[in-house]
């Protein structure tokens, strides 16, 4: 028989609904098994639920819990060094005939083992875990070549059987062009990433395809290739799109459905627009932003204007975005973007969720995973509002604590 479960609290929001947050106040959350069946206040929980198992969480809110949906979680070494040469002075380009940059990561990650890869991701895992994540993307994009891209994903794929979290992998062979292809970028993507995709894609390691249109990564034309592939193999696209300039990568990738365009500092009207027909969603990246001391912000009134959704997410990664806080990429949101605390938290539940193509997530409602969060917080503000605090009480996944 499937275990019925009733949870209580004063402050349910359920992000779902036409109020606030979609506040539930006395709230009340059945759950069977590992799904919820009815939510509402507790004054009307259903007779079918009056002898359940009933946990009270008093005056604490409930929230969906949280989903990172953009990270580079698995990646081999780190950038510490280059981190402190930045500060002491050095360019970009000492930097790199240093070894550091992208191309240290790549390094490392190639010279690291499956079991290197998955040790090194667990501990960024268990920081998001621990302020009530959920859900994890994790890309590729490290290794470009064949093996260690398909390496990265087969560590990516494992941390869900060594944690309860769901994981849902990107492939992102086109994210630099890797030292043996300099200046032969087209051969890289012909005869690298597609077959590595391929390869990935027949071994069941891909949810989505990715890729960095970027004047430093690949122009618009060579994303469309790989894009055409993906379609081909019936994967769905995103696209690091418009961080550093406006290439019209958002456009191209909102032209195939793209489930989300991520950065997108450099977005004008055209590709906004594009976004909002083909119902893409943005994602934005605040801890890039803040360690690469940009000044461009994403236009987030453009999009409110257009009603494009907007996610919010790390970007953990070892070079732009170090970040394994979902809770202070959310202050960072309403700090540095501008964007409200309910945007913020809609950002890293439900937005997150259709970032993802995911439909049985990131709200509080009947028929839903029993993915939640229950907070030390009497209001949703609070989550946005604090920095460096983790006021997390509980984190279910799946209905289990």
């Amino acid at each position: 028989m499937t275990k019925k479960t009733v949870l209580c609290s004063k402050h349910v929001a359920t992000m779902g609904g036409e109020h606030p947050y979609g506040m539930v106040e006395d709230g009340a959350i059945a759950i069977e098994g590992s799904q919820i069946v009815w939510v509402g206040r507790q004054a009307e929980i259903p007779g079918a639920y009056a002898g359940s198992q009933r946990i009270d969480y008093g005056s604490r809110l409930i929230t969906p819990a949280l989903i990172d949906a953009h990270t580079h979680v698995v990646f081999g070494g780190n950038r510490a060094v280059e981190f402190e040469m930045r500060l002491n002075g050095a360019t970009y380009e000492e930097i790199a005939r240093a070894g550091g940059g992208i191309l240290s990561t790549v390094n490392g990650t190639r010279a690291a083992s499956e079991e290197d890869l998955l040790r090194e991701a667990l501990p960024r895992v268990d920081a998001l875990l621990a302020e009530g994540v959920s859900c994890i993307e994790v890309k590729s994009g490290y290794g470009l070549d064949a093996e260690t891209e398909l390496r990265m994903l087969r560590a990516a794929r494992r941390i869900a059987l060594e944690r309860p979290v769901r994981i849902k992998t990107s492939f992102l062979g086109a994210h630099a062009v890797p030292p043996e292809y300099a200046a032969r970028s087209d051969a890289y993507i012909d005869e690298v990433c597609i077959p590595a995709l391929r390869a990935a894609h027949a071994e069941g390691l891909v949810d989505a395809v990715d890729g960095f249109c970027e004047g430093i990564a690949f122009d618009p034309d060579q994303i469309e290739r790989v894009f055409a592939v993906a379609k081909e193999l019936g994967l769905p696209v995103k696209l690091h799109a418009e961080q550093l300039s406006n290439l019209g990568g958002a456009k191209l990738a909102a032209s195939y459905g793209a489930l989300s365009a991520d950065h997108i500092e450099y977005l004008d009207a055209e590709g906004v627009a594009a976004m909002a027909a083909a119902g893409t969603v943005a994602v934005l990246l605040p801890g890039a932003f803040y360690t690469l001391h940009e000044t461009q912000m994403p236009p987030v009134d453009l999009l409110r204007q257009q009603k494009v959704p907007m996610a919010l997410a790390t970007d953990c990664n070892p070079g732009s975005s170090p970040l394994t806080s979902l809770l202070l990429t959310m202050n960072m949101g309403c700090t540095l973007f501008r964007m409200t605390p309910e945007e913020a938290l809609a950002g890293v539940t439900r937005v997150a969720a259709r970032a993802l193509g995911l439909d049985d997530t990131g709200i509080i409602a009947a028929g839903m995973r029993a993915d939640l969060a229950v907070w030390d917080v009497t209001h949703p503000a609070e989550l946005s509002y604090r920095i460096g605090f983790n006021p997390l009480h509980e984190r279910l996944f799946g209905g289990q604590k």
